[in-house]
């Protein structure tokens, strides 16, 4: 009863109405899915570089297969989604092959025109749901691939980690309905939000301490929305040096996937590529006593499976320190 009351409740509302009502009931919408590669083949898009020219394609098992060497091509994976969507699965056989050992990873979309983040998405004790989620924005320089190195700014010793689940945009989105967002995700992947938490909070506003400079991690692929028709029973876990720091279930989100779809293309359009970041548990640095920061050889891992494990290690920037006291 209470989930028809609610979709009975969007329906005649739009999607420019939001409440508290449409978090708490979920409403069950149709799953886009893409062709699967073959029987036992998770689809999965990559990319990469390899003798230092970005590349971008398909992973299987250990080897990548290069979707940017085909003649004609897009240019990069954001352009493959914005030809491609919904059919993801590449028509042309007979791909050349590279060694996965061989190629850098990069952020599976390198170049996203629009990073969303939200902050304290998920139902835990003593917090209670606000009307409306606190959104922030990432600028792409300030992430890595997997495999790649995390700078530990050089003026801040306060480098704080947050495992998430990254949603990747398909197709164009605008004004959707909560009903019709799932229709518009290509896929998910795994992100560590690297946040600099005294230069998050000189303000009110949380830019500063979301940008610097290479100091968040988003991989290692994405797993394409056909793997994941209810991204739901997903389950997160971020290490530190091993250790478990967090661990949680997406079906704990206070917004969930289609709820932040329809909010955030409520006042900007979402296009292929673009980014949703949905939000981290308990258990970062900061919330510990005492405060548990990354320093210089520290290696983090999120873990999401069904996706992967996203693995960084930290190293200094050798940069000289600066003072804004």
């Amino acid at each position: 009863m209470a989930a028809a009351a609610a979709r009975s409740y969007l329906s005649s509302n739009g999607p420019s109405s939001f409440s508290k009502f449409s978090v708490y009931y979920r409403v069950e919408m149709p799953i886009l899915r893409c062709r699967v590669p073959g029987r036992g083949k998770v689809l999965k898009f990559a990319s990469f570089t390899h003798e230092s020219a970005p590349c971008y394609g398909l992973v299987e098992g250990d080897t990548i297969l290069r979707l940017d060497a085909v003649p004609g091509a897009p240019v990069d994976l954001k352009s493959y989604l914005a030809n491609r969507f919904p059919g993801l699965m590449p028509c042309e056989r007979n791909l050349p092959a590279l060694p996965l050992a061989d190629v850098e990873l990069l952020p599976p979309i390198p170049n996203p025109g629009k990073i969303f983040c939200v902050a304290t998405n998920f139902h835990e004790a003593g917090k209670e749901t606000p009307a409306f989620p606190l959104l922030f924005t990432r600028h792409a320089e300030a992430q890595v691939g997997h495999g790649q190195e995390i700078l530990k700014p050089a003026a801040s010793d306060r480098l704080d980690f947050e495992g998430e689940l990254a949603v990747v945009i398909g197709r164009r989105a605008h004004r959707v309905a909560v009903a019709d967002a799932m229709r518009h995700v290509a896929g998910y992947a795994c992100f560590n939000e690297g946040s600099v938490r005294d230069w998050q909070k000189h303000s009110t506003q949380f830019t500063p301490g979301k940008n610097f400079y290479r100091s968040g991690g988003f991989g290692p692929w994405m797993v394409c929305t056909q793997e994941i028709p209810d991204p739901t029973v997903l389950a997160l876990e971020t290490r530190v040096n091993g250790v478990t720091k967090q661990a949680i279930s997406m079906g704990r989100m206070m917004f969930d996937i289609p709820w932040l779809i329809s909010y955030i293309t409520s006042f900007a359009p979402l296009d292929p590529g673009d980014v949703i970041v949905t939000g981290t548990p308990s258990g970062f640095g900061s919330t510990r006593n005492p405060p548990e920061f990354l320093f210089p050889g520290d290696e983090v891992e999120v873990e999401i499976p069904g996706i992967g494990t996203l693995r960084n290690r930290v190293v200094a920037p050798g940069d000289a320190r600066l003072s804004f006291s």
